[in-house]
């Protein structure tokens, strides 16, 4: 049996999987980025278990996480999500879920690609953490503050620095699997295999 990270319950099939597959695994295309976002966002006071179960609802409900449509979503489209039980029924949430979508974009038109402005942050190289115990798992530190300040200031909301940092881990800016993970040094391996610097100029 693996060794797997003391956070996961182990007794959810689909949680596991999403430990296994894609938890801290290195992600450059914007599509995957966002939807990492959107998914963050609207966990924000809520266990990722929830969100993970309503992942397929929340892309059926956000056009696949095809962002420029998501930014053309309007009241009509709020007022319908506001009825759909597959998603978080939170309207806060939800129009920050479309307002994120154009500042989104206005990022991509800065910096080429969101992954090239995300990335920028740890240098365009993964940020490994020793973890040992559940005590040295972090929940914020410097880079999900600044991160996370700079994202305000481009008119993003419902992304603190406490959900700026899953975001990191999510998507493999940090490897914050436990030592004892056998995906901890997986991951670490296909460092070697990724050309980090292709990734993010394409």
């Amino acid at each position: 049996m693996c060794t797997r990270c003391l956070w996961l319950d182990q007794t959810k099939s689909d949680y596991v999987a999403y430990h296994d597959d894609e938890w801290g695994v290195p992600v450059f295309d914007d599509q995957a980025l966002f939807e990492f976002i959107t998914l963050e966002s609207a966990q924000a006071g809520l266990s990722w278990y929830t969100i993970l179960k309503k992942r397929e609802g929340y892309r059926a409900a956000f056009k696949n996480f095809d962002v420029m449509k998501v930014a053309a979503m309007d009241d009509s489209d709020i007022y319908q999500l506001m009825n759909n039980q597959s998603i978080v029924r939170n309207k806060l949430k939800i129009s920050a879920t479309i307002n994120n979508a154009k500042a989104f974009i206005k990022i991509q038109k800065e910096f080429g690609s969101f992954a090239k402005y995300q990335w920028l942050f740890v240098n365009n190289k993964p940020i490994v953490n020793q973890i040992f115990s559940k005590e040295d798992y972090p929940a914020t530190s410097e880079i999900s503050d600044e991160f996370a300040k700079d994202l305000k200031k481009r008119g993003f909301k419902f992304l603190g620095p406490t959900t700026v940092y899953a975001h990191m881990q999510a998507c493999g800016m940090v490897n914050d699997h436990d030592n004892a993970c056998f995906r901890k040094q997986e991951i670490i391996d296909s460092y070697r295999s990724i050309d980090f610097e292709k990734m993010l100029s394409q």
